[in-house]
């Protein structure tokens, strides 16, 4: 089945809700499984890209994914924030050692 390009940003869109439902259950392991998801459909995009291009309609879907993309990130690097600072206190603390 050829998958649309509005198809791998639905998907990438779909990867990154669950992406943020792993950061609310502090689930890391599975967000960094799905940030490896979301990178291969990244590059299916890309590669797709060069030979397709969205109908003016799909722009406009293509712009509302994208900027709910975004605003899941940022909740998601909120959430992440503190893990992050305690695993680089924890680094900081095996390197005085």
């Amino acid at each position: 089945m050829e998958h649309s390009l509005l198809d791998y940003y639905k998907a990438i869109e779909n990867a990154s809700q669950r992406m943020l439902e792993a950061a609310r259950s502090e689930n890391w392991d599975q967000i960094m499984h799905l940030e490896g998801t979301c990178a291969v459909l990244i590059a299916q995009l890309r590669h797709k890209s060069r030979n397709l291009q969205l109908a003016p309609e799909e722009r406009k879907e293509k712009a509302r994914i994208m900027q709910c993309i975004l605003r899941t990130d940022a909740e998601i690097r909120c959430l992440a924030e503190p893990w992050l600072n305690d695993l680089e206190q924890l680094m900081d603390t095996k390197q005085v050692h």
